[in-house]
């Protein structure tokens, strides 16, 4: 692989009680619980990464559950939809499991020519469920109730609203090697060819929109996927030498990051995918106990005392 931006690495949310969120993202949607780890920076609060069997980068979903927290209100300067690929022929499957389970939708609509399906999560994050134009050939995770051969196969696409998307465009383009695929309307569709799939970034512009507002139901930040540190530390370099401040890189257990904020107000990380989330647990036993990074395994006790109850 060249040292180029590999589309998306995973994108962050936040949620309200931990229980609900993995009742849903792995009963509900289908999606296999990768870890249960905590936040870094708060390790009285989960850190919940969802995906397939193996935590594909592109793939994965992650959330930081605190419980009680206020509901957020989607606006521009964040990430407001994630899309997963779907195969063709499954949105009858998915209507009736939202009926089922009292999911909120929309009937499936089109853009790019492609027929979409909008829903929520139980904090009211927006997600979709995309039929991609072109055959998607990454195997899905699997469950009693969500079949092969209607489970989501890894993101598909992030929309990004925005007062202006000029300056994040050129992000895009200039630094992280995007381009701009096609436009309708107010939408602006960017791609990168350096992989086939959750490869495309949506810049929606709404210049007399409120900011957005984080909480329960928002996304915190949405992750670009690298092969590894050498090429995440040009990259490091190429947006500071573009007048942007952004971090050091952060060993953050299953790869390494830098942030920044790109000018239109949206939290950007880049991640590297190396080392992966097969160095602490066994593929077939991810996601069932709860890990803890070095700094708090002496705290063990006392962190596990106040976080709730998920299994």
């Amino acid at each position: 692989m060249e040292n180029r931006i590999l589309g998306l690495h995973h994108i962050t949310a936040i949620a309200d009680q931990a229980k609900k969120n993995v009742d849903f993202y792995t009963k509900v949607l289908g999606l296999r619980l990768l870890k249960k780890t905590v936040n870094f920076d708060d390790p009285g609060t989960y850190h919940l990464y969802y995906g397939d069997e193996r935590g594909s980068a592109g793939n994965i979903l992650t959330f930081f559950p605190y419980e009680g927290a206020r509901r957020g209100s989607a606006g521009t300067g964040m990430a407001t939809n994630i899309g997963y690929s779907v195969p063709e022929g499954s949105f009858d499957f998915w209507i009736d499991r939202f009926e089922k389970h009292n999911i909120l939708y929309n009937k499936p609509s089109e853009k790019f020519g492609e027929k979409y399906l909008t829903f929520l999560d139980p904090d009211g994050l927006k997600l979709e469920l995309v039929v991609p134009q072109n055959p998607d050939n990454r195997v899905a995770w699997q469950t009693e109730e969500v079949s092969a051969n209607v489970a989501p196969k890894g993101f598909h696409s992030v929309t990004l609203t925005l007062q202006n998307i000029n300056p994040t465009a050129a992000i895009l383009t200039d630094i992280l090697g995007y381009a701009l695929l096609e436009k309708s309307g107010n939408r602006y569709r960017y791609i990168t060819d350096a992989v086939e799939h959750a490869a495309i970034i949506d810049l929606v512009e709404l210049p007399n929109e409120a900011r957005g507002i984080g909480g329960a139901g928002t996304n915190h930040h949405i992750a670009f996927r690298v092969k590894d540190e050498e090429t995440l530390m040009e990259f490091q370099r190429k947006v500071s030498r573009a007048g942007h401040s952004i971090t050091n890189k952060i060993d953050r257990n299953y790869f390494y990051s830098l942030y920044f904020r790109e000018p239109g107000g949206v939290l950007f990380e880049i991640a590297t995918d190396n080392p992966g989330f097969g160095i602490d647990e066994p593929w077939d036993q991810l996601g069932s106990s709860l890990l803890l990074p070095p700094q708090y395994e002496p705290r063990r006790a006392d962190i596990e005392a106040v976080l709730p109850k998920i299994d």
